[in-house]
Parts: C-alpha cells; sequence; structure tokens
C-alpha cells in the first residue's frame, strides 16, 4: 500500500526538513506539496529546500512548470488546474469525491483519490461521506482497486485499515503535520 502525504495549505516553519522526516521516518512514497494561493517562487522557494533526491517523489498541486524544471514526480488536478501540462510525461492525479468521478477520471490518471474517507481531520464539518457497504460494493466492482487512493481523516494508527478496506494507498494531511 502507498502513503501520500499531503502539505498544510499554509507554510510552516522547518517545513523542509519536516518532509525530509516524514520520507525517512514514516516511509513516505510521495508528498503532494499543496500551497493554494501561493506564489510560484514561493513553491519554487520549499522545493529548492528540500534534499535533492527527494525531489523524484513529488507532486504539485500548483504552478506545473516547476514539475518540469525540477524533475518532479508528478502534477495533482483541481479546479484551479483541470488539465496537465501539454508535454507533460509524468504521473497525473485527481481528488474525487464520488465514485461516479472515480469512473470518469481512472483512465485518464495514474492515481485517484476519494474523499472523505471518515470524517476530517484539518477540516471541520468535512465528514465521512461513503458506507463500509458502499466502499466494500465498490471495491467488488472494481471501482476501488491499487490507484484510488483513501482521503479525509486518514490517520497513520488508519492504515491498515484503509489496507483492508480495499484502497490501493491512503493520502494523509492533518495527521502529518501535528
Amino acid at each position: 500500500m502507498k502513503l501520500i502525504v499531503i502539505t498544510r495549505p499554509e507554510f510552516i516553519e522547518s517545513e523542509a526538513d519536516r518532509i525530509a522526516g516524514l520520507f525517512s521516518e514514516k516511509r513516505m512514497d510521495l508528498l503532494h506539496v499543496r500551497k493554494p494561493g501561493s506564489t510560484l517562487e514561493q513553491v519554487r522557494s520549499l522545493i529548492v529546500q528540500i534534499p535533492p533526491q527527494f525531489h523524484s517523489r513529488l507532486v504539485l498541486h500548483d504552478h506545473f512548470s516547476l514539475a518540469e524544471e525540477f524533475g518532479l514526480y508528478g502534477v495533482h488536478l483541481n479546479s484551479r488546474n483541470p488539465e496537465p501540462p501539454d508535454a507533460w510525461k509524468g504521473s497525473v492525479s485527481r481528488s474525487c469525491h464520488s465514485l461516479d468521478e472515480i469512473l470518469e477520471y481512472k483512465d485518464k490518471c495514474s492515481y485517484l483519490s476519494l474523499s472523505p474517507i471518515f470524517d476530517s481531520i484539518s477540516k471541520s464539518g468535512y465528514l465521512s461521506a461513503f458506507s463500509w457497504e458502499e466502499i466494500s460494493s465498490a471495491v467488488a466492482k472494481g471501482i476501488i482497486d491499487d490507484k484510488v487512493y483513501a482521503l479525509g481523516g486518514v490517520t497513520f494508527d488508519k492504515l491498515p485499515l484503509v489496507q483492508s478496506m480495499g484502497f490501493g494507498g491512503a493520502m494523509i494531511l492533518g495527521d502529518a503535520w501535528k
């Protein structure tokens, strides 16, 4: 099972050092750099501070030109950036909030997240949207598989549960930055 951590939306003290620690200590596979409202130079500054051996494991939510400039792993599509760069050859991911969205984007993306699976830690009032029965049925139908990652309220302690549910991986935000 793959583990992805998403940065906090704001820049935090010693962030690059904390990111390096997550790669080393938590066996994180990828880091999604999600800094809505940030400038290109702010994101570039963060990337430069992250040890270069981890650059090939970074995914950007904004400022996709930096993915090419630094040889990063991927880009993550969202409402601000709904399409990958024209010549992009790396990984493309997308967040989904329904099983219909998973079906719509599964063939167009390298992997997808489905949320919220559990009640969110970082977003107040963002509650689980799927029953155990819906998840089980989606796994049985092949909708949820190795390309679909659980997001929303996922903690390091819940990783075995996420794996047993049939997801290919997990994405963690709130629990990683405590």
